[in-house]
């Protein structure tokens, strides 16, 4: 049998080596359009169609309609998602891939610990301690070495 914990951390690092490549194709594209703004709409607007063809082929397509009952708040996720690939496909060029990368994990870090600390949206509590905040103080070192 498959150990979920293992395929959790193999899938989130392949996915993150997805949000690496991601930034510089969207910089390319932006580049190549003459537009970032219309670079991530278009990056969107190719994640929404997959993602609209992969729920309706899977079965969840009508899960889509539930979507006007819940609360405006849980809809957020779409507009901060919209903010992160604007920004990372305008920070590559001037920052390059490895500190415009280093620099979204750090901000992760630094989200995901409060919202651990704080049990925040559901998810487990976990409080901050000395070993979680020298994993994001190891992070800011690597963002601070890949820039100089």
């Amino acid at each position: 049998m498959t150990n979920p914990i293992l395929v959790a951390m193999v899938l989130m690092a392949v996915a993150g080596g997805m949000i690496a490549s991601q930034a510089p194709i969207n910089a390319a594209l932006g580049r190549s359009i003459g537009s970032p703004i219309g670079a991530a709409t278009i990056s969107f607007g190719v994640g929404f169609i997959l993602l609209l063809v992969a729920s309706i082929v899977t079965g969840d397509g009508g899960s889509l309609l539930r979507a006007a009952q819940v609360p405006v708040w849980l809809l957020v996720g779409g507009a901060l998602g919209a903010v992160y690939v604007f920004a990372a496909l305008w920070s590559v060029p001037l920052l390059g891939v490895v500190t415009t990368t280093s620099l979204m994990i750090f901000g992760q870090m630094g989200a995901a610990l409060l919202l651990d600390h704080y049990g925040a949206f559901g998810v487990a509590q976990h409080s901050i301690n000395p070993m979680r905040l020298l994993s994001a103080a190891l992070v800011a070192g690597g963002v601070i070495l890949s820039r100089w």
